[in-house]
């Protein structure tokens, strides 16, 4: 019984000695700067932004992501936000979701 309580003690000990306190683990973590596309508040610069990127959207998958990639590449860069409704499979719905977070720069 007094041995498995000292083993019991011991891994406690080992894995307090381990695993490390929250506020070590936050001064871990590494935040990444901002990239081009993206500014304050989750916007997405559709002018700048890549197709993963665009895929922050919500409602855009993979290839719609690589249609709107593809038409700016067509037509030149949006000048207003509405645009890229033009895009094909950008419907109401899907602009309605996100047009707070869309910004042409």
């Amino acid at each position: 019984m007094i041995r498995r309580s000292a083993l019991s003690v011991v891994l406690l000990i080992a894995t307090v000695s381990v695993v490390p306190w929250p506020a070590e683990a936050a001064q871990h973590l590494r935040t990444e700067p901002p990239n081009a596309a993206q500014t304050a508040g989750g916007m997405i610069n559709i002018n700048t932004a890549d197709v993963k990127e665009l895929m922050q959207l919500e409602g855009v998958g993979r290839r719609v992501a690589e249609k709107i990639v593809e038409y700016r590449e067509h037509h030149g860069l949006f000048q207003k936000p509405e645009e890229i409704r033009r895009v094909e499979g950008i419907g109401s719905g899907l602009w309605e979701r996100n047009r707070a977070r869309i910004v042409v720069k």
